[in-house]
């Protein structure tokens, strides 16, 4: 679509009417979640605490992969009890509440690893932690789980703003947590909520 709009306006010279073309209707995917009992079970089953508070960060702030690598220990602020995300999509800065149980996991995996730039770095210092390998953690941990479903990072952000919204919190809130521009964009967790649905009675119990 841009492609045609920028020929017209520099070969053509000339303004496209872009109602004129016809736009494909988009799938409408709904989000993957996992329970609140099949992420316990996922992260209680990791040893490792570096890769315990990876995931745990992911689930527990409802970050995208990337923004959790990019995470230094400066945007944590424990006294106000926030994490401070820089640069997310949309290069966007915003802040999440860090609840209190986070906190001290975190303090348990600095006092451990003791990171020189990122929170999480890899086997050379002062270089973040690699995707791929992240990616890898949560294929295992989803496998000693046992877990049927294919889980991936994203679910976990997934699961956050869907449990976040069955606790009752606003959707302008999880919209600003979640740092989305559209709120339309946050709404699709209504349709995987599960909280009003399962309160619907289905008329084959009553016959």
């Amino acid at each position: 679509m841009n492609a045609i709009k920028l020929f017209f306006r520099v070969i053509e010279n000339t303004r496209l009417d872009i109602d004129l073309i016809h736009r494909p209707k988009r799938a409408k995917v709904l989000p993957n979640v996992l329970s609140k009992e099949e992420v316990k079970l996922l992260l209680g089953g990791i040893i490792n605490l570096k890769h315990r508070m990876m995931l745990s960060l992911i689930y527990a702030c409802g970050l995208r992969c990337g923004e959790l690598l990019r995470l230094m220990p400066v945007h944590i602020d424990s006294s106000r009890m926030i994490l401070l995300v820089k640069q997310g999509k949309g290069r966007k800065d915003r802040i999440v509440p860090l609840s209190q149980k986070i906190i001290d996991l975190l303090r348990s995996y600095y006092k451990l690893y003791r990171p020189k730039v990122y929170l999480f770095e890899g086997m050379t210092a002062g270089t973040p932690y690699d995707e791929r390998s992240l990616q890898q953690v949560m294929k295992q941990s989803v496998q000693k789980a046992g877990l049927l479903k294919p889980a991936t990072l994203h679910w976990l952000r997934h699961s956050y703003a869907t449990h976040l919204l069955e606790s009752g919190t606003d959707l302008r809130y999880i919209q600003e947590i979640l740092g989305h521009s559209s709120s339309r964009t946050t709404e699709i967790y209504t349709h995987v909520s599960t909280q009003s649905i399962q309160k619907i009675v289905s008329p084959f119990d009553t016959l």
